[in-house]
């Protein structure tokens, strides 16, 4: 094959998203011509070869699920399963190659190296020096904020300095100004519909990157409900129901396309914008906001001043990279610094683990001690499937009540969080006036409920609860927000409530997704409720 030939497939491949995504997945069953793997192996495709491997994987997924629930022949079930173990095994590979590629195109770059002291300053106090920083960029002249600190935003000042005479179309000027839902509908019609050109613009990309996931999320809600709809339905009436699963699937696969796309895109921005920041007139002003902001944090904390600048001369007097800046030493030196400066991180070691301070060899339902005798308690759980917004929870209660169901939920968090409420909701209701304590294993659901609990506001958890049947369940649950708790217990520890939730969570889900039917359903309660063990009253479930 020619350069010329060789050059054109490249152009083809880049511009054909079908005849790219035909060419990658003949490459991976072997039945790829060489002229065509050959091009394939061009660095400019690495990227968009991921985003068809994306889409490949949804429509892979999604063809073993319409199989599943058709009652197709076993050999064919088999076939389309290994294809998407293979689609799912290449989209791995495709996307670690990228990552390599971009690594080493960036490792290639000659980027200047702050002075060790200014670095270890920075990661040691992170606080002191980015407050040192704004000072310096008022004083400056330069609004306040702009650029923020930390600095890391000093890349995007810098690129808005260099773009600020661009003249946005009115397309990209609505993307950029209409509000959060507006903009996901906008991502929705994208894939839905017709593909807008505007959401690759400079304006605009890191905002779709922002909100792809949550546009996939909404796929995957469609996908749910066409689920749950097949699963309904006797086997004799599902062809036509699974049409509608299928064209959920078709609209899935292409906002995970996009969502790879938008990654692809803002990841090039990001590296036009340090390339900017890194080199010419704006390297010359963040380099001496840099150093300034430097003097101002030394005058605000000698003692730590002192102790980076005893600590760096000691270090440089013997380190093989002195010559070079010490350019990866800053991250070990700050731990010590760290370590003995404990005030200077800034950190609160009990916030994301609350049971972590409890002394060793403490009981582990300690985090209890403080709950009146009324209180009753519970424990919620949640499993979430791959394939569609299905999930299922679970939990169970100390006076031996249990209860499980399904839902719809964006993520792990979302679907936990929907756990909680429906446990809470069913124990407020059969338990008057006692105070109620739900414990869950997920630090996100555990959050989320508390700040809704604290402000009396399901918007509070907005970032968490993307679907209106979890919002539907917080706004119940805000009703009686004076007799809830909700703490964080770790999970898989051998707490007996904790593993019966977490079962009967995992069994909802198999019911949901028609993997599990109701008679064997009814056969696995029975050995859920035998497992937790004699002497813990009756118990009862509420499906």
């Amino acid at each position: 094959m020619t350069f010329t030939e060789h050059t054109e497939l490249i152009r083809r491949f880049a511009d054909d998203f079908t005849a790219l995504q035909e060419a990658v997945l003949a490459r991976m069953n072997g039945i790829c011509p060489p002229e065509v793997a050959a091009a394939l192996e061009h660095a400019s495709l690495a990227g968009p070869i991921t985003v068809a491997l994306a889409h490949a994987d949804v429509l892979a997924r999604g063809a073993v699920r319409c199989a599943e629930l058709s009652a197709q022949p076993p050999e064919r079930l088999r076939r389309l399963r290994a294809h998407a173990r293979k689609v799912r095994r290449a989209r791995s590979q495709a996307e670690a190659l990228y990552k390599e590629r971009r690594a080493r195109r960036l490792a290639g770059r000659s980027r200047p190296v702050d002075m060790l002291e200014l670095r270890l300053a920075r990661m040691a106090s992170p606080a002191a020096f980015a407050e040192a920083l704004r000072q310096e960029l008022r004083d400056r002249g330069l609004p306040d904020g702009t650029p923020q600190a930390p600095e890391s935003d000093l890349a995007r000042w810098a690129w808005d300095r260099r773009t600020a005479g661009d003249e946005l179309q009115a397309p990209v000027r609505e993307l950029r100004d209409c509000d959060d839902d507006a903009f996901v509908q906008a991502l929705l019609r994208d894939a839905r519909e017709e593909e807008n050109p505007y959401l690759p613009h400079d304006a605009v990309v890191e905002r779709w990157s922002r909100h792809a996931r949550a546009a996939l999320a909404w796929g995957r809600y469609a996908i749910g409900q066409a689920e749950r709809d097949v699963v309904a339905r006797p086997l004799s009436v599902r062809p036509t129901r699974l049409e509608a699963l299928d064209d959920a699937y078709q609209d899935t696969a292409v906002l995970a396309a996009r969502r790879r796309e938008a990654l692809l895109r803002v990841t090039e921005l990001h590296d036009r914008m340090w390339a900017c920041m890194t080199t010419g007139p704006f390297a010359e002003i963040i380099a001496q906001c840099r150093a300034a902001a430097l003097v101002r944090f030394a005058d605000a904390e000698p003692e730590l001043w002192h102790s980076v600048r005893e600590l760096t001369v000691r270090h440089q007097a013997h380190c093989p990279e002195r010559a070079d800046g010490c350019p990866h030493c800053h991250r070990a030196l700050a731990a010590l610094l760290t370590d003995a400066h404990p005030a200077d991180t800034g950190q609160d070691g009990d916030s994301e683990h609350p049971a972590a301070a409890l002394p060793a060899g403490a009981d582990r339902y300690a985090v209890l001690a403080d709950l009146p005798d009324t209180a009753v308690v519970a424990v919620a759980d949640a499993a979430v499937g791959d394939e569609s917004a299905l999930c299922g929870y679970g939990w169970a209660a100390e006076d031996g009540t249990t209860g499980y169901g399904e839902s719809l939920a964006s993520s792990s968090g979302e679907a936990e969080v929907i756990g909680i409420c429906a446990a809470a909701l069913s124990l407020l209701e059969h338990h008057e006036d006692a105070p109620v304590v739900l414990l869950c294993d997920s630090t996100e659901a555990v959050d989320a409920v508390n700040t809704a609990l604290r402000s009396a506001d399901p918007a509070a958890t907005h970032r968490t609860l993307l679907f209106p049947e979890s919002r539907r369940l917080m706004d119940r649950l805000l009703r009686h927000r004076h007799r809830v708790q909700v703490r964080w217990l770790k999970g898989h520890i051998g707490h007996d409530l904790n593993e019966t939730a977490d079962a009967f969570a995992r069994l909802a889900l198999r019911r949901a997704t028609g993997r599990t039917p109701s008679s064997t359903a009814r056969k696995e309660e029975a050995r859920i409720l035998r497992s937790l063990g004699s002497g813990t009253g009756p118990l009862s479930v509420a499906a």
